[in-house]
């Protein structure tokens, strides 16, 4: 039985009991009041031993409680530190490939300066063999004109060739000095 209901019926007892007039007495019935003391007597350990399941159940909850409170700290704690670390190896990859990129660009600008002074040296050779080519083309021309020029002026002062005479090759003028042909180089030679 309910110790509650056992205090609340000791309670009903002792107010339908019967008050001595001037004294602070209250007379009840024996026989009722023992009983209730028994089942009092016998709740009270059912009671006592409900209340030590209910502490013994709370203590188990709250091992339980604390035991997930530490598993989800646990959980917090290792997901922030892969975040952390995530974050970490986010921000290192970040920094490599940027300093790839940096390096690349410096690789290529000096590629690119390479180029341009290859193909500087490489015209500059062609100008100069262009050069060495016009002059020796001049210097050809020069050559031709200069001995065209007497045999120009032979054939206006000779007298007017028969045409049953028909001149070979032996009769041409040879040339005074043989002809000199240079070569073109480039300065990759």
């Amino acid at each position: 039985m309910d110790i509650q209901h056992l205090v609340d019926r000791l309670e009903e007892l002792l107010n339908g009991g019967r008050h001595v007039p001037f004294t602070g007495h209250t007379l009840i019935d024996e026989q009722r009041a023992l009983e209730l003391i028994d089942q009092m007597r016998i709740s009270i350990p059912e009671e006592i031993e409900k209340a030590k399941r209910v502490i013994r159940e709370r203590d188990r909850i709250m091992a339980q409680a604390n035991e997930e409170a530490a598993r989800i700290r646990d959980l917090a704690r290792e997901k922030s530190e892969t975040l952390i670390q995530r974050d970490s190896i986010t921000q290192a990859a970040q920094a490599r490939a940027t300093s790839i990129i940096d390096q690349s660009r410096q690789e290529a600008n000096i590629i690119r300066q390479d180029a341009d002074q290859y193909v500087l040296d490489v015209l500059s050779d062609l100008e100069d063999a262009l050069l060495r080519t016009v002059h020796v083309v001049r210097n050809g021309i020069s050559h031709v004109a200069s001995e065209a020029q007497p045999r120009r002026q032979r054939a206006a002062s000779a007298p007017a060739p028969d045409p049953t005479d028909i001149q070979t090759p032996s009769t041409l003028e040879p040339a005074d000095e043989p002809m000199t042909i240079e070569r073109i180089s480039s300065r990759r030679d």
